[in-house]
């Protein structure tokens, strides 16, 4: 199975783009804002070494940015090491 987690902020166009994208294709996603967990946006800069949001974890791998490709890219090679 899939599991996919956005990152987002409150005031954020392409966190919203983002989601409306995943819900559009019926893909199941948690969401973190990290406007109101600071430490987990310190935790996504020493993971990432990105400061912007949106940032999306897709079966461990990282998509930074609205960048519908590839989140589809690696919902895709998830389903084929299962």
């Amino acid at each position: 199975m899939n599991t996919v987690t956005v990152y987002t902020t409150t005031r954020c166009p392409y966190c919203v783009m983002l989601k409306n994208f995943l819900v559009d294709q019926n893909i199941p996603f948690k969401e973190i804002n990290v406007e109101t967990k600071p430490e987990i946006m310190n935790q996504l800069v020493n993971e990432t070494g990105q400061m912007g949001v949106p940032q999306t974890e897709v079966n461990g791998k990282w998509v930074v940015g609205f960048d519908p490709n590839n989140i589809m890219l690696a919902l895709k090679t998830g389903r084929n090491e299962e």
